[in-house]
């Protein structure tokens, strides 16, 4: 793997610190998540990677809508997060894979989806990092960006406001998608949820 930028090392810092309890932090994300992978419309046999997986809680509902004979990943660039998601047994539902998702080690157009929690905000180059995992998606392929809890809520649990700049905005977000690869199909932020929904443009 390259030299982590300083980006990087923040991430990893943060997530490390927050890795052993995250799953108790938040305890009733799972119908959420679950409801969220169903909206990528796997099928039996497909394949399919959680980016920025942190303690693997998508892979469950991920291997069960592609079967025993899909192809699972998780990848994270926090090595406790993926310890944790080990200890949860979550490495029997996917193939958990210590990676930057801005330099994924993964063939091209060899996926039909990619499923994202939490994770744009983290990337220190949005456009970039949508780009790599367009790179990874066949075209026709669908990504979720997805939070369980929308723009408005997380704010406040956070102690900050929305701002325009927010690059989870509509208007800034359906741009960003279509300048890396994907165009947005569909958009939703309330109190229970934020998800976007793309296609790999051909």
């Amino acid at each position: 793997m390259r030299g982590m930028s300083d980006d990087h090392t923040h991430v990893q810092e943060f997530f490390t610190a927050r890795a052993a309890d995250w799953d108790s932090r938040f305890p009733d994300d799972g119908p959420a998540y679950a409801a969220a992978v169903a909206a990528l419309g796997l099928r039996e046999g497909g394949r399919v990677l959680d980016a920025g997986c942190g303690t693997g809680r998508a892979l469950p509902p991920l291997r069960a809508a592609v079967g025993p004979s899909g192809v699972v990943v998780g990848a994270d660039l926090t090595p406790a997060m993926l310890d944790a998601a080990a200890r949860a047994g979550r490495d029997r539902d996917g193939r958990l894979l210590l990676a930057d998702v801005t330099a994924l080690p993964l063939r091209s157009c060899s996926l039909d989806a990619v499923f994202a929690a939490g994770l744009i905000a983290h990337l220190p180059d949005p456009a970039g990092g949508l780009r790599e995992l367009a790179r990874v998606v066949r075209p026709g392929g669908v990504l979720a960006l997805f939070h369980p809890i929308g723009r408005a809520a997380l704010a406040a649990r956070q102690g900050r406001r929305i701002t325009p700049d927010d690059l989870r905005a509509e208007p800034n977000l359906r741009p960003l998608l279509a300048g890396s690869g994907w165009r947005m199909t569909s958009y939703t932020d309330e109190d229970a949820r934020f998800l976007a929904l793309a296609v790999r443009e051909g």
